[in-house]
């Protein structure tokens, strides 16, 4: 998701505790799944950042938010993403996702005002 340089980063944080998760998930979530035909890496991280927002899982929704901006996905997209979640997630989710989503708009220094929609009456 993040490249070779992710992939090392990972490596470097790999301790006696972590490794075997570490492993597994480069492996085979990286490794295997990430690399498969049929998708984009762009289309992966879009459903991949859905599907953590219907678990709620905030953590690991901002990691995937940073790698679905290094795949890509616009940070349009991403608020679509959010939004669409209201329907099917519920609105705590869809507030989660979007708070993951402001913080690493903000860490990457993206303006919040995507479309100008805000200002539209």
């Amino acid at each position: 998701m993040f490249g070779p340089e992710g992939a090392e980063g990972q490596v470097e944080h790999t301790t006696d505790l972590n490794d075997k998760l570490q492993d597994f998930v480069t492996r085979y979530c990286f490794g295997d799944i990430w690399q498969r035909d049929g998708l984009s890496y762009a289309e992966r991280s879009r459903i991949t950042f859905a599907m953590l927002i219907a678990q709620g899982k905030s953590h690991e929704l901002r990691v995937h938010a940073r790698g679905a901006l290094a795949n890509g996905v616009s940070p349009v997209e991403l608020r679509e993403v959010v939004v669409h979640s209201i329907l099917y997630c519920g609105i705590p989710a869809a507030v989660e996702g979007l708070r993951a989503l402001e913080e690493i708009l903000e860490e990457r220094g993206i303006a919040l005002d995507l479309d100008g929609e805000a200002e539209r009456p």
